[in-house]
């Protein structure tokens, strides 16, 4: 993370309740820098904690959430005691799970993986500068703009990651 970005942090518990947990945190800090490209952040940090408690964390851990802002960009650091590194999948239609990173990969500006003496993190950042707007709500305006009914479906599911009940 940057010098000039003002850096939040919290450890979170080896449990379920740990990623909507991770993700009121996250929309905590971002409201008080201004609250630019939440949605996206928000669908990020879901999958980047999730990975954390499935696969990073083990029984009895914790893991780290470090967020960071400014003026042009969102920072999101996921440290966990995990030594394998994720990797992006490519799942099946039919496979319920496994499509974490691809979406961390389709929506984040840049995102990777960095070693540590006792694991790894994963981090990702989005740019916020003027005129970014979700990537959810990009989708939506192009399905609504071809007449598509799931326009409806994003716009509902980027205001549930709005929503500090989600």
């Amino acid at each position: 993370m940057n010098d000039a970005m003002r850096i939040t942090s919290k450890r979170f518990a080896r449990a379920a309740l740990s990623v909507p947990a991770a993700r009121a945190f996250a929309r905590e800090v971002l409201r008080e820098a201004g609250g630019r490209g939440l949605d996206d952040v928000l669908l990020c940090v879901s999958e980047l904690a999730t990975n954390a408690v499935r696969h990073g964390v083990p029984v009895g851990g914790a893991f780290l959430l470090k967020v960071g802002a400014d003026e042009r960009c969102v920072r999101v650091e996921c440290h966990d005691a995990g030594r394998r590194l994720p990797r992006v999948r490519h799942p099946d239609h039919d496979e319920q799970g496994g499509r974490g990173l691809l979406l961390v990969d389709a929506v984040a500006s840049r995102w990777g993986v960095g070693e540590r003496p006792f694991g790894k993190y994963v981090w990702f950042e989005l740019d916020t500068g003027p005129g970014e707007d979700t990537w959810l709500n990009q989708l939506a305006d192009e399905a609504e703009a071809e007449g598509a009914a799931g326009a409806v479906s994003l716009r509902g599911m980027a205001a549930r990651l709005r929503s500090p009940h989600s």
